[in-house]
């Protein structure tokens, strides 16, 4: 553990597992307190018991992050805990219902489109007045490497995080002269649960052979460039999506 964000306080979506899980630990071990938003709450009671295990602080609430009530819940109990907030990794995600746009269902779009872009959209909402309080913060939001490219497929999902990667450039700038700092991530094939289910409907082996650098990529990876970007030494990166995804999106 380093002490570089001592003091700090971090709050992450979806931080039950996968990408979310790694990160939290990973402002842990950088010496921040982590609160830890999520729907599964023993899961999230795990990531919490994984960082106190490493000397850090860390609290769950349990937060469906579609609902306003919910996330105003989640900012504020992070308030009454600790007092601030100056980091935030919207993370929460779901990849829906997959097959050909055609034979999607409005219920379908609505539960991805409401999760992975308006649940992004409240998070920012009520994160930004607290931030604003400090005089400043960092915010990375979770979009993906379906928010570059297409696939066929996966259309929602690919429109929900096109639009994570708008919404993050707009209010980046609405908020750049306040001293806080948007950004976003777009992964690659990254081995999650949520990876593992995508790829029982398009196949394994043919996903990653087309991964250039011969493998998909580990939470971890993720986890460390979030982290970079909240830290001073991307201060001067406002309304970035920085790709990370083994060279998938070069080709």
């Amino acid at each position: 553990m380093n002490n570089e964000f001592e003091g700090k306080i971090a709050l992450v979506t979806g931080g039950s597992s996968g990408i979310g899980r790694a990160t939290a630990v990973a402002f842990a071990k950088k010496g921040a307190k982590v609160v830890i938003g999520d729907r599964m709450e023993k899961e999230g009671q795990e990531t919490v018991v994984m960082i106190k295990e490493i000397g850090s602080e860390a609290i769950f609430i349990k937060t469906d992050i579609t609902q306003a009530t919910e996330v105003e819940n989640l900012v504020n109990q992070t308030i009454n805990t600790y007092n601030r907030l100056d980091y935030a990794f919207n993370n929460a995600g779901t990849e829906g219902i997959l097959g050909p746009s055609i034979e999607q269902t409005e219920e379908n779009w609505n539960q991805v489109i409401n999760t992975n872009l308006k649940g992004v959209w409240l998070s920012m909402k009520y994160q930004i007045p607290e931030m604003l309080k400090n005089g400043g913060g960092a915010i990375v939001n979770n979009a993906s490497g379906f928010g570059l490219v297409g696939s066929p497929n996966v259309s929602i999902y690919c429109a929900s995080k096109h639009g994570v990667i708008g919404l993050t450039k707009a209010i980046a700038l609405e908020q750049a002269a306040a001293g806080i700092r948007i950004n976003s991530v777009c992964p690659g094939p990254t081995q999650t649960d949520l990876l593992d289910r995508i790829l029982s409907k398009i196949g394994r082996s043919e996903a990653k052979a087309a991964q250039p650098i011969g493998r998909f990529g580990k939470p971890e990876e993720i986890a460390n460039a979030v982290v970079w970007l909240c830290s001073d030494a991307a201060s001067f990166i406002i309304g970035h999506s920085l790709t990370i995804d083994g060279g998938y999106t070069v080709q």
